[in-house]
């Protein structure tokens, strides 16, 4: 149909396409066939009404829905689905009965799509439908029963959104309560449709197997398959009860054919699925036709039953169970031993194969209904049952998912006591197999693997038990309740000798024996346990001693509660359990204890841990005593002690054992005995006795982690053990007795130290627990303790919780999770403690500690920008935290700020921590004078990863003063006010970066931080008014200058202040005499924002002063350098009139000249000259261009000499001190030297060009490393615009040193090839200003260059069959350097996408050296004669450079070049381009630089177009297609226009004049007529210019002919055809070579028999004969005119005399 990528005609651009063509023949009724649908024979007319004979049902159907139901006819998927989206959509919006007239044919077309391959297309059908039924309603009943049949079908649809669009579509044309009566009204033929589908369709006759593929053709007709069957079964569930037994008779003969039973063997997995869900709807709706059946569904299902496919199995398991349940005969029909339970096991074996969450729990009804005579013998039945459950648990899938073991372990427990109920005489056989070999093998298989340990086994064997011991316990006369007896013995003692097992053994597995303690743990008490989620968070709280009265009551109630809760739950328990478990448990803790005393075993002593952690009862304590008696007489004699005073065996234990344990130094994991020790307190009789307990550990000399964790464990237990304790003898709480007093401060001292590691510990430490605690105990500290922050361990705990969450997470290695608990610690410590300062007015140690080490983090340079930002959001916290709790009095936050703001030392050095370089900027734009050596860091930015201390502290300040202004914080005073303003020092840094020319990133991201977090002066003016803060920053601008004058320009600037409020600022102009460094900065800033009276007044006190001037004011701030200064900054932009005063000016300096030369720095070094004679020589340098361009009044002859001699001392100064480059001054002198020397070259060029030549040569010399940083850049720009007005001569006739590459064919002269490969290279330099400069001059040679070339022409010899000559080498080797590192830059930008490149950019500079070294090669290429261009075109085409060079071009120009200067607002008509306007490449960029690149690259093509047309014209052709359009459309839009005037422009203004011809232009037709006339023959040849010239061919007409033959005639006619199409170059040089062709034919010279020609494309004369053996087909094709690529490359060719002999 349409595709994308096939080859057309050239020019047919649009796509074939079958939607268009149905709209053409809707368009051209009654004028074409009938369009017929896909019938059966031709007088089936499909379901498309035809147009012919049949106009009556034609008119009913709207023009419209009849073009879109042709639409819906095509294959072509994007056709048809567009069509059914336009159908939908029309249905929508027409009126009904315009829609209804698509009814008779809407059947046919919906029965065959709503089948589609295409699921979208089947979506879209549906919901098209939707809208046909919304519109048409009731008016589709006569069509129901067409379409019901495939509407069923659809709603099973494989692809859900198209079963759901088919569903609602149903749902909306029938109501719940009609569906099945629209359904019985359709019964018969929906069954016909499905049985077509089930039993007769195939894949080759449901699709077309000419046109469709095979995978395509097989996957139509099992999708169809799998919906038909499902759509029976959906059938059967929606039909009435009553209207079943009409559908048996065809039902019956569906499952009579073999073809359907074969179904479930299908290959294809949903085929089955549907298959089983079909048998399973039967059994449920038609029982008595599935028992007559029963033959093919037995074996058909349960021969299936290992089918292990992840659709099938869920379907056919319901179907299992359905057909064992339905059938009650159904094992007669297959071999249950041999056919179904073998495959069973083997399922089962393999642990369902992925499926156990579906297979097993259906087990339990498969094996119930099994009966007895298949399963005989009973007892090997169930152990291979039991044993492949087991086998199948083990496998590795199975294990690695908790659904699938959960659900084997819950379908083994489920069958085990199925098992067990059964009576049966050997039951008490198979009760000991299922107990000893399955139930314990299957625990102990639990045990082994830790994934499955917390699965439900051991829950469920508790509830076995449960269910065991209740029927154990009732007494029945068949004896039930001993068999039950039985089973549980047998269950405790085989469990016992299991566990007995792995506990008994030196190298017992740790996992192990702690799985055996949480399954004892569950076996106990199943409903107490812990289970995953399922733990209360529980913290500290310290209660404060005024609470302890009212909360005696209520920790008595707890303790009650607490003490009978656990004794409760195992009372709960049966004699018959609670026995055996303490029995088995006995046993444990002996073997453990045993282990422990004899060797010493670790794990042992945690597995008791454990048990008693669960089991802690007196009876297990003593057997612990009873297995340690090996103890040392001193043991013995404080055993027989404890015996004396206490009878309880756990604390006997306690005494003996434990506390020695808790003693050992070498023991680094304490937490088990600690558990131990809870145990142990939980046995206790009363709190006095636990009391006396921990009073004695309070004494004794324990490690202080035991403490910690004594702590922690009571705050994750639900028996909290300080809660048994009375109010008054809470240790933590009173500090009397657990911890005294003292021991309060050590806690703090201790979590304060164990924090402040936590700092200096590695990223692997695992630190998050003990943090984690930490923050809990201070937390609950801080909120309940009242007075506990103003102790000074407290308030030093919180100032290291604050510095943690005041620094980023990578110093300090914490989570998030541990961020925000520690914020939540401190901010709720902040709380307690402003509560607690409020009436008291004390100063707090924490804010006063907290407010230091802030402003030393920001003071000492050591932050980078992420660092920055965290510690300023931890002081927002802080100071918002201050502010809601210390309302509107504000004093802590006024003591907070006082702390934090450096005094006015610190700031000093503050500012001198900023580096210097932000001066160079300024100084070299004349926005500030200088005449001493700026102060500030040597600090080279690009060398530091961390951000000044300046901009630390000014940032957080600058946030603090906002977060005062925002919630309303009054200081109280005018003077707290003022100085509250006086802390947004932001400005100040925010100017330092812009006065930087390259910021580093590190400070973009910290200008990218400040935006973040809102930190800016709009936010501020916004929240206060600025004019105090305008009247602050004019006073320390007045006060210091420098930075402080250029941020008091800007916030001016951004104010845009009128002049009444400017002028409040410094009132009169004589307040800021005398003038300081302060105010002359402060000046030259507010010059710019003057009115025109202001600055008259200064420029008149100005000019006066300098009148009197002594000799030692001449370089004082206060003199003449300060008043030239102010003159400068004034007289910039020529804002006020004052012409008379400038020459007056020019005499003043004369005359210091006169009466003191040594002010002045006339050829000498600059090593030894001090600042103050370099700023004033520096000011009047400046003055003297403004004096050139504004001064009217002309210079007396003395003038100008002191003007041009002191610009070459100056400049012979600024070459002699280049040593010296590195001091400022120097190279902002260097700088204004060459500026002064580029001013009086502009000034003679364009105001007086004869006296250009009295301008002194050698203005600048050498410039080489001038200086570093910004002031290359500007002394390059400098150094290069004065370059740019070298004249050709001086070039020509350089001094530069020989220079030459070997290899390099050249026909130049030394001196000028030296100059070429002197500085081509510089084209390739990474600085734009010489880039430029290096165009400008070598732009003036390129036209003397080709004369070199033209002069050795003759040296090509005839015996080269194609010749080629490269323009200059130079040249050309840049540019092949250039292409290569070009092409890796723009290769992955398709061609015809905008590239853009940054402004200075290392991208920037190659793209522009490229660009101006095409326009220098072409600039040199027009230059050239005809016959050297086709020796150049030669050499571009075989380099390919021309071709590399427009497709960058078509990346680089932009998508609409619109030329954005100040004539782009204009009308549409005369909209300005970049081909219209002409680019112009100053050296110092005054343009727009993001806008140069496309212009440069839009002024290349046009060049390229202009000169090379022919060679465009080729590549053009070979460009692919969407290329081929892109260049087609631009060109045509954007340059054919200007190129067509250009072209036609010059002919009209040509000034060649041809012997016997004329040649006239009509722009207005793009046209030029040339008239030739000779004797009495006359010519008119009309030569028409395409619409996208030069691309398009050029058309030559014949005009008026007289005396010419015809065949003549057509000969001229072709030949001019072929000069204008294949030559680069104008239409004159065309006309002018025909013409000469012409005269030469008419003076007797004959024409060559193969081109007609007598010129040839060489332009060598012709003469009279032909090598007929050289008629080659290149010469014929080229010579005929035929255009075609071969004989455009050929036409190139300089041909030799074998094919024209010369005479």
């Amino acid at each position: 149909m349409g595709g994308k990528n096939k080859q057309r005609t050239k020019g047919n651009v649009r796509p074939s396409s079958s939607g268009r063509a149905a709209e053409l023949l809707a368009k051209e009724r009654g004028t074409v066939p009938g369009f017929i649908g896909f019938g059966t024979s031709q007088s089936d007319l499909g379901y498309v009404p035809a147009i012919q004979g049949a106009e009556e049902v034609d008119s009913l159907v709207d023009a419209d829905f009849r073009m879109v139901l042709r639409k819906l006819s095509k294959r072509d998927v994007t056709t048809k689905l567009k069509a059914m989206q336009e159908f939908g959509t029309m249905c929508k919006e027409r009126e009904a009965e315009v829609v209804k007239g698509v009814l008779p044919y809407w059947p046919r077309i919906y029965c065959k799509i709503s089948l589609d391959h295409d699921r979208r297309v089947r979506e879209a059908t549906q919901q098209s439908f939707e809208q046909l039924i919304l519109k048409v309603k009731k008016h589709l009943a006569p069509y129901l029963k067409s379409i019901m049949g495939y509407w069923l079908i659809a709603q099973c649809d494989t692809y859900s959104p198209a079963a759901s669009a088919a569903k609602v579509a149903f749902e909306k044309a029938f109501p719940s309560s009609k569906q099945p009566e629209a359904l019985v009204f359709c019964k018969d033929e929906i069954l016909n449709v499905l049985q077509d589908h089930l039993l007769k369709e195939t894949a080759d006759t449901l699709s077309d197997p000419q046109t469709v593929p095979e995978e395509e053709r097989e996957a139509k007709f099992f999708r169809i398959l799998t919906c038909s069957l499902l759509a029976l079964k959906k059938l059967l569930s929606m039909l009435p009860k009553k209207e079943m037994h009409s559908l048996e008779e065809k039902l019956m003969s569906l499952l009579s054919k073999n073809k359907f039973w074969k179904y479930s063997k299908n290959n294809v997995p949903q085929v089955r699925s549907a298959f089983f869900e079909l048998i399973s709807a039967f059994c449920q709706h038609l029982p008595e036709v599935v028992k007559a059946e029963a033959p093919r569904v037995c074996p058909a299902v349960l021969l299936s039953i290992d089918d292990s496919d992840a659709v099938v199995c869920p379907a056919l398991w319901e179907a299992v169970l359905y057909t064992i349940t339905t059938i009650e005969d159904c094992w007669s029909h297959v071999n249950a031993r041999k056919g179904v339970l073998p495959k069973l096991w083997a399922v089962l074996r393999e642990g369902g194969r992925g499926l156990a969450t579906v297979i097993y729990p259906n087990l339990l009804p498969f094996i119930s209904k099994v009966p007895p005579d298949v399963v005989e013998p009973k007892l090997e039945y169930f152990r291979v049952l039991f044993s492949s459950i087991i086998q199948g648990l083990s496998s590795e899938k199975t294990t690695a998912s908790p659904s699938e073991s959960s659900a084997i372990i819950t379908a083994f427990m489920e069958c085990l006591c199925f098992a067990i109920l059964e009576k049966r005489e050997d039951q008490i056989q198979i009760h000991q197999m299922l107990i000893c070999d399955q139930l314990i093998p299957f625990i102990n298989a639990v045990l082994k693997e830790p994934k499955l340990q917390s699965g439900p086994l051991f829950y469920q064997t508790a509830e076995m038990l449960n269910s065991w011991e209740a029927k154990a316990e009732l007494s029945n006369d068949d004896g039930t309740d001993e068999v039950y007896q039985k089973l549980l013995s047998d269950f405790w003692g085989h469990l016992l000798k299991m566990c007995v097992l792995h506990v008994d053994r030196l190298d017992a597995d740790e996992k192990l024996l702690f799985a055996i303690s949480g399954m004892l743990e569950i076996l106990q008490n199943p409903k107490s346990s812990t289970k995953p989620n399922n733990r209360k968070s529980l913290k500290i709280r310290f209660t404060d001693e005024d609470e302890s009265e009212r909360n005696t009551e209520s920790l008595k109630l707890t303790e009650r509660n607490s003490d009978s809760e656990i004794q409760a739950d195992l009372q709960q328990a049966s004699h018959l359990r609670k026995e055996p478990l303490e029995n088995l448990v006995c046993n444990l803790a002996e073997l453990s204890i045993v282990h422990v005393n004899e060797h010493k075993s670790e794990r042992h002593l945690k597995f008791l841990s454990a048990l008693l952690n669960t089991f802690s009862s007196n009876r297990v304590f003593q057997v612990l005593l009873e297995q340690g008696n090996d103890v040392s007489p001193a043991q013995s004699e404080s055993q027989n002690e404890v015996k004396a005073h206490n009878r309880s065996p756990s604390v006997q234990f306690l005494y003996l054992n434990l506390i020695t344990w808790l003693k050992e130094d070498w023991r680094k994991d304490t937490h088990f005995l600690v558990d131990i020790l809870y145990s142990v307190l939980h046995c206790c009789n009363n709190n006095d006795e636990r009391k006396a307990i921990l009073d004695d550990l309070a004494k004794m000399d324990l490690k202080w982690v035991i403490f910690l964790q004594i702590i922690q464990k009571s705050s994750l237990l639900r028996i909290s053990l300080f809660r048994k304790m009375d109010p008054p003898e809470l240790g933590v709480v009173t500090a009397q007795s657990l911890i005294g007093e003292t021991f309060v401060e050590r806690i703090i001292d201790k979590l304060q130290a164990a924090l402040s590691k936590a700092k200096d510990l590695s990223e692997a430490g695992d630190t998050e627990s003990s943090v984690s605690f930490i923050c809990d105990v201070a937390s609950s500290f801080f909120s309940s303790v009242k007075g506990c922050l103003l102790m000074p361990s407290s308030e030093d705990l919180l100032l290291t919780i604050f510095q943690l969450c005041a620094q980023r997470q990578d110093a300090t290695y914490l989570t998030d999770v541990l961020v925000c608990k520690l914020k939540h610690t401190w901010m709720s410590g902040v709380n307690s403690l402003v509560h607690q300062l409020q009436g008291t007015q004390k100063q707090s140690t924490f804010l006063l500690k907290a407010a230091l080490w802030v402003k030393n983090q920001v003071q000492s340079s050591s932050l980078d920008v992420k660092s920055l930002q965290v510690l300023i959001s931890a002081v927002s916290d802080l100071l918002l935290k201050l502010m809601e709790a210390d309302g509107q009095s504000g004093y802590l936050v006024r003591a907070y700020v006082e702390h934090v703001t450096p005094n006015k030392m610190e700031w000093g050095k503050l500012h001198e921590s900023l580096c210097s370089e932000w001066m160079h900027k300024p100084l070299l734009e004349g926005r500030l004078s200088m005449n001493c050596e700026p102060l500030g860091s040597s600090v080279k930015l690009c060398d530091t990863n961390k951000l000044p201390g300046h901009l630390c502290t000014s940032a957080l300040l600058s946030k603090m003063v906002l977060l005062q202004l925002k919630n309303s914080v009054v200081h109280g005073n005018h003077d707290a006010e003022r100085k509250k303003i006086d802390n947004i020092k932001l400005l100040y840094s925010l100017q330092w970066i812009e006065e930087l020319e390259n910021p580093p990133c590190l400070l973009l991201e910290y200008l990218h931080m400040l935006e973040e977090m809102h930190i800016t002066y709009e936010e501020f003016s916004t929240l206060n008014s600025t004019a105090s803060l305008q009247q602050t920053i004019f006073d320390r601008s007045e006060e210091h200058g420098r930075l402080w004058s250029l941020t008091m320009a800007k916030v001016i600037r951004a104010e845009n202040a009128v002049s009444w409020e400017r002028k409040e600022l410094f009132k009169t102009a004589d307040g800021f005499l005398p003038l300081t460094e302060g105010r002359l900065h402060t000046l030259q800033c507010l010059s710019s924002f003057l009115i025109e009276e202001e600055k008259r007044e200064l420029v008149f006190h100005c000019v006066a002063k300098l009148m009197t001037c002594t000799q030692t004011e001449l370089s004082s701030t206060d003199g003449a350098f300060g008043c030239l200064s102010i003159l400068n900054s004034c007289l910039k932009d020529r804002s006020i009139d004052c012409d008379h005063l400038l020459p007056a000016i020019l005499k003043i300096i004369i005359s210091w000249k006169n009466d003191n030369e040594d002010s002045f720095l006339f050829s000498c070094s600059l090593k030894e000259a001090n600042a103050q004679l370099l700023g004033f020589n520096i000011e009047m340098m400046r003055y003297l261009p403004l004096l050139l361009k504004y001064s009217t009044a002309p210079l007396a002859d003395n003038e100008w000499d002191f003007l041009l001699c002191s610009m070459l001392s100056w400049l012979e100064t600024t070459s002699e001190s280049r040593l010296f480059y590195h001091v400022p001054l120097v190279q902002i002198f260097a700088c204004v030297s060459c500026d002064l020397a580029s001013a009086l070259s502009a000034y003679f060029e364009a105001a007086a060009p004869d006296n250009t030549a009295n301008l002194p040569k050698n203005l600048v010399r050498e410039t080489k490393n001038a200086s570093e940083g910004s002031f290359q850049n500007s002394v390059l720009s400098s150094l290069g615009e004065a370059l740019t007005y070298i004249s050709k001569e001086q070039l020509l006739n350089h001094k530069l040193p020989p220079k030459f590459v070997a290899g390099q064919k050249t026909n130049l002269p030394d001196e000028l090839q030296t100059l070429l490969n002197t500085l081509s290279p510089l084209l390739l330099f990474r600085a734009r200003p010489v880039q430029v400069s290096v165009y400008h001059m070598l732009h003036k040679l390129m036209p003397e260059l080709p004369k070199f070339d033209d002069e050795d022409l003759k040296s090509y010899g005839d015996e080269e069959e194609e010749l080629a000559l490269s323009p200059p080498a130079a040249l050309m080797s840049i540019l092949a350097t250039q292409e290569l590192l070009l092409e890796n830059i723009l290769e992955s930008i398709p061609v015809g996408e905008f590239a853009v490149i940054q402004p200075l950019s290392d991208e920037f500079c190659l793209v522009l050296g490229y660009l101006l070294t095409w326009k220098l090669t072409l600039a040199f290429f027009k230059a050239a004669s005809s016959q050297l261009r086709v020796l150049y075109s030669q050499y571009f085409r075989r380099t390919k450079s021309l071709n590399k060079l427009l497709y960058h071009l078509f990346r680089l120009m932009p998508e609409n070049p619109v030329f954005s200067g100040p004539t782009s607002e204009v009308p549409n008509k005369d909209t300005k381009t970049y081909f219209t306007e002409e680019l112009h490449l100053d050296v110092k960029g005054s343009g727009v630089l993001s806008s140069q690149i496309p212009h440069l690259a839009c002024s290349v093509y046009h060049i390229t177009l202009k000169d090379l047309p022919a060679m465009v014209r080729l590549w053009w052709n070979s460009c692919e297609k969407r290329v081929f359009n892109v260049v087609d459309k631009f060109t045509s839009k954007y340059v054919s226009s200007v190129l067509s005037s250009q072209e036609i422009s010059s002919v009209q203004t040509s000034t060649q004049l041809f012997n016997g011809m004329t040649v006239k232009a009509r722009s207005a037709a793009r046209e030029v007529i040339a008239t030739y006339s000779v004797d009495d023959i006359f010519i008119e040849l009309i030569i028409q210019l395409p619409s996208n010239y030069p691309l398009g061919s050029i058309t030559v007409e014949s005009g008026k002919r007289v005396g010419v033959a015809v065949q003549q005639w057509r000969n001229w006619m072709l030949q001019l055809s072929t000069y204008l199409t294949h030559q680069n170059g104008s239409i004159m040089e065309g006309l002018s070579l025909w013409k000469n062709n012409v005269d030469k034919r008419f003076e007797g010279v004959e024409d060559c028999m193969i081109c007609f020609s007598v010129i040839h494309v060489q332009m060598v004369l012709i003469q009279q004969q032909i090598h007929m053996s050289t008629l080659s087909r290149d010469i014929l094709i080229f010579c005929t005119g035929i255009v075609t690529q071969e004989a455009q490359r050929t036409e190139t060719k300089l041909y030799s005399s074998q094919a024209h002999q010369s005479p």
